[in-house]
């Protein structure tokens, strides 16, 4: 998301003029942060088609220099989720905020309320006329619509929800985690590629390095505005790696619980091992952005993986084999009871095409697997349905725009503009600096073009307010600390 003026001009022209209609908005009931000063120790700089944000001091601090470094930034975004929300559920951006100021406020502690005031903040001190309830309905912006909406519509009167959309949870990523004899050097490999919107895509290009004044440092990719990575992709201090893909068609919510955002942060940054991780992403689950967790431990060479459904949350561990997982469930409880309309068997969906193909892949490079294998895995086109290498919604880096079917288990229309937006790669090594190798745009390195598409495809033309061209940039080392 470089920009070629001044950051000082044109992104904040452009904010403001996004802005501009908006209605000032009191922060009811929140508590005023600190952190005013300015942006302090928090910088920023383009490189490889990401935008790498330097984080840290307390709580108000991180937050303020967020939403002053990213101003412009989140003002687009969130024209992009209220644009999307809007569409797909129904309902204004007013619901998502008092969502978030009823539901998910009461359950979020002091230390990351004064981070999201603190966004809200520096995002005002440019000019942008949001408050913290457009900064938390931000963070909620996939639980909320895609998993508290479908509960609403679940148990409404049967008359009113038939009104209501039908939403089923996507998919989201794929991804894997080896270790043992499937590893080159025996030591941790992991790798993740994220499925999204192509309007949420090619903004999804941070980089966040956050240095708290408690807790672990933390290296991740992320979103603007929003204070976990998201598409979940980090290494602490601590020696954690972590990533997760969608249980996709999840059936379940607790509107007493913790937002999925919080609870994905604060494991990160507190968590200095699997078992304390897991503790702490279960703890006070709220069904909400519902993943199956690949989780290592550089220090052990262990991996696990958690499926973290709400009622079931089984957990597997190795020091020798690997987990993949692309949007299937495992567990045959999660299976019953939390994905009851998930096909395991149907062969032709995208979750079990890709589970398909991981599996082969993981067994043809038992002991060679590494960074450049990662990163070309990210990269594949191989349909394991159909047997051909063409790019499709059935391959690790997806291209659903490029396929007639879609996605119809998901509700995707056939070349709806989503798939692959970014790949991340890992390993032991790297993680030891809080280092991580990422690649802005699909991983296989095409190019998505909007005009070209718009013409071959007028029946998403309502998208062009949102969509733009999601270039891919180059395989980029990121490092905590980089200048």
């Amino acid at each position: 998301m470089g920009r070629p003026v001044p950051r000082a001009t044109l992104p904040t022209l452009v904010a403001l003029l996004l802005f501009a209609a908006v209605p000032a908005r009191a922060v009811d009931g929140a508590p005023a942060a600190d952190g005013r000063d300015s942006a302090g120790a928090g910088y920023r700089f383009e490189r490889g088609g990401w935008t790498y944000v330097h984080l840290e001091g307390s709580p108000a601090q991180i937050g303020y220099q967020h939403g002053r470094l990213l101003s412009a930034e989140i003002g687009d975004l969130l024209r992009v989720f209220q644009f999307e929300t809007k569409r797909s559920t129904r309902r204004d951006w007013e619901f998502y905020r008092e969502s978030g100021r009823t539901m998910f406020w009461p359950h979020i502690e002091p230390e990351y309320r004064q981070e999201l005031e603190g966004i809200a903040n520096g995002v005002q001190s440019q000019g942008l006329k949001l408050d913290v309830w457009d900064i938390v309905a931000l963070n909620g912006a996939i639980e909320l619509p895609d998993y508290y909406v479908p509960w609403l519509r679940k148990h409404a009167p049967v008359e009113q929800a038939s009104k209501m959309p039908r939403i089923r949870p996507e998919g989201r990523c794929s991804a894997f985690i080896a270790t043992g004899s499937y590893t080159k050097d025996g030591k941790i490999v992991m790798a993740h590629n994220n499925w999204t919107s192509y309007a949420e895509g090619e903004r999804w290009t941070m980089i966040f390095d956050i240095q708290p004044a408690q807790g672990h440092r933390i290296l991740m990719d992320g979103i603007p505005g929003v204070i976990t990575s998201q598409d979940d992709f980090g290494v602490n201090d601590a020696g954690l790696m972590i990533t997760e893909t969608t249980i996709t068609q999840f059936e379940g919510w607790n509107p007493n619980g913790i937002p999925e955002f919080v609870r994905s942060r604060k494991a990160l940054q507190y968590g200095g091992s699997i078992d304390e991780y897991v503790a702490l992403i279960k703890e006070g689950n709220n069904g909400g952005y519902a993943n199956d967790w690949l989780i290592g431990d550089r220090k052990t060479a262990e991996i696990a993986y958690l499926e973290l459904g709400l009622k079931n949350t089984p957990l597997w561990r190795s020091k020798d084999g690997y987990f993949a997982s692309s949007n299937f469930a495992r567990d045959a409880q999660v299976l019953r009871t939390e994905t009851p309309e998930f096909n395991q068997k149907d062969l032709s969906t995208s979750p079990n095409a890709r589970r398909v193909t991981w599996e082969k892949k993981m067994a043809e490079s038992k002991g060679h697997i590494d960074l450049a294998l990662a990163e070309q895995f990210l990269a594949s086109h191989d349909d394991s349905f159909t047997g051909k290498v063409h790019p499709d919604a059935r391959t690790l880096c997806g291209h659903i725009d490029n396929d007639p079917r879609g996605i119809p288990e998901w509700g995707d229309a056939p070349y709806k503009p989503d798939g692959a937006v970014t790949g991340k790669v890992t390993d032991s090594d790297l993680a030891g600096n809080l280092s991580l190798i990422a690649r802005a745009g699909h991983p296989c390195g095409e190019d998505f073009l909007a005009a070209p598409f718009f013409a071959a495809h007028p029946e998403y033309g309502y998208l062009k307010p949102i969509l733009k061209d999601m270039k891919a940039g180059p395989w980029t080392k990121f490092s905590a600390g980089d200048k």
